[in-house]
């Protein structure tokens, strides 16, 4: 299946990681099968999947935690290894910080592990405990912070190095509102500064709203690589959705619809084969339809993953 970089020529740009054909086998399960896809810097790739789909013991490959099997794992262009980790932030859906230790000690303590002069660790850790709301807190022991300010703080100990490969496994779950946002923006910053970012998460409109590419995957196989575009438009159905005065719903003087349906006061129509939303669009013009609404229709990221992990074929069809 071809990659696609959103904003660059894929030829010109070397992947920050690269995982070719791997598969990992636990007992007499295969929890990794004939998996491979890549990242790129300033790329922010959607890992997707039920639980149990492999997701985690990809990561800890790509981190060298564990080894492959079989297949071929490269990071930075070479084999993963603990000399890539000062280049690298994970943060794991289990968290934990030093109960009994200031918030600022301890990630000054985890700056220093990263390469960081204690002096420089301690100046990024001020700074970014102030933008993510915790400036108040970050001379607290962790075990006297809240769940939230918890999470937030372990983000920040997660980037403090600016790394070039970030890993973050369901980073904003459990979150209100308002900090999810504030983290998300982190996360989007480590984007725009050029690291290439892998994030686990379950919720589809997250997803849909960060990724530049999503890669689903169950019982340990891909299902789906591609840009949110390529992935919509492979399961779209070919229906344009119409609101406004005098809208057809007999397909009758329509010669680009082969059928019609009144949706919640819109009009879905399906196309005949070979003709085009614009063809449409120039119908109903001729038939002095006002039109408030005309948007041609595919599925959100949430039913394309219930469809895909379904077995839909459709999956087949991104480029």
């Amino acid at each position: 299946m071809t990659s696609i970089t959103p904003d660059a020529n894929p030829a010109q740009v070397v992947p920050t990681v690269v995982v070719h054909r791997a598969w990992k086998r636990f007992g007499r399960v295969d929890v990794v099968r004939d998996l491979s896809f890549e990242v790129r810097p300033g790329e922010l790739l959607g890992f997707l999947g039920p639980n149990g789909a492999g997701k985690t013991t990809t990561m800890r490959m790509i981190l060298d935690l564990i080894r492959p099997d079989r297949g071929e794992i490269t990071v930075f262009g070479g084999a993963p290894g603990a000399r890539h980790q000062r280049r690298i932030g994970y943060l794991p859906e289990e968290r934990g910080l030093y109960r009994d230790v200031s918030v600022l000690d301890t990630l000054t303590y985890f700056g220093s592990l990263k390469g960081l002069p204690s002096r420089e660790a301690r100046r990024r850790a001020t700074r970014l405990l102030e933008e993510v709301g915790l400036g108040d807190s970050m001379r607290k022991r962790a075990s006297e912070l809240s769940r939230g300010m918890h999470q937030k703080a372990q983000v920040v100990a997660t980037i403090l190095h600016e790394p070039d490969l970030l890993i973050v496994d369901e980073p904003f779950q459990g979150l209100d509102p308002v900090n999810a946002d504030l983290l998300r923006r982190v996360v989007l910053g480590q984007r725009s500064r050029g690291a290439a970012v892998i994030m686990s998460t379950h919720n589809m409109e997250e997803a849909q709203a960060l990724c530049d590419r999503v890669l689903l995957i169950d019982h340990g196989r891909r299902l789906l690589y591609g840009t949110i575009p390529q992935v919509r438009a492979a399961f779209s159905d070919g229906a344009v959705v119409v609101r406004g005065e005098a809208v057809p719903t007999d397909p009758g003087p329509l010669r680009s619809v082969a059928e019609a349906q009144r949706v919640d006061g819109t009009v879905r129509y399906i196309l005949s084969p070979g003709r085009t939303p614009q063809d449409l669009f120039r119908e109903l013009a001729a038939l002095d339809t006002r039109v408030e609404r005309f948007e041609v229709a595919s599925p959100s990221l949430n039913e394309i993953f219930i469809l895909a992990v379904r077995g839909d074929r459709r999956a087949e069809r991104v480029p």
